[in-house]
């Protein structure tokens, strides 16, 4: 996401509902976002894959990275750059710990950046 445009917090989930090595897919105002719990972090990314437009949330954590479940495209987790596959990063959103549940910054506009 670019850190110029405007943002609002939005509700995820319970923080508990993400587990470690499990990507959850929400939708978040109509934007498909996947969080992933690496230790004691949470991240967000776009869900669907540049490559192909697969769900990442179907995808396989490997230690630091998601792969794509549909041709194997490889993203870091942590800053949504591509590894392998696929020739565009994904978009990240920030996550912060709010009462207990997982909000995630997200475009003020819904527009997202692919």
């Amino acid at each position: 996401m670019s850190t110029s445009e405007p943002k609002r917090w939005v509700r995820a989930c319970a923080a508990t509902d993400v587990k470690q090595g499990e990507p959850k897919g929400v939708k978040l105002a109509g934007i498909p976002i996947a969080l992933y719990r690496l230790d004691d972090s949470v991240y967000a990314t776009h869900d669907v894959c540049t490559h192909a437009y697969a769900l990442l949330s179907e995808g396989y954590i490997e230690g630091e990275s998601i792969e794509c479940p549909l041709h194997g495209a490889l993203f870091d987790i942590r800053s949504g750059k591509c590894k392998a596959v696929a020739s565009r990063d994904l978009a990240t959103y920030a996550v912060r710990v709010e009462d207990g549940g997982l909000m995630v910054a997200i475009p003020v506009s819904g527009a997202i950046e692919l």
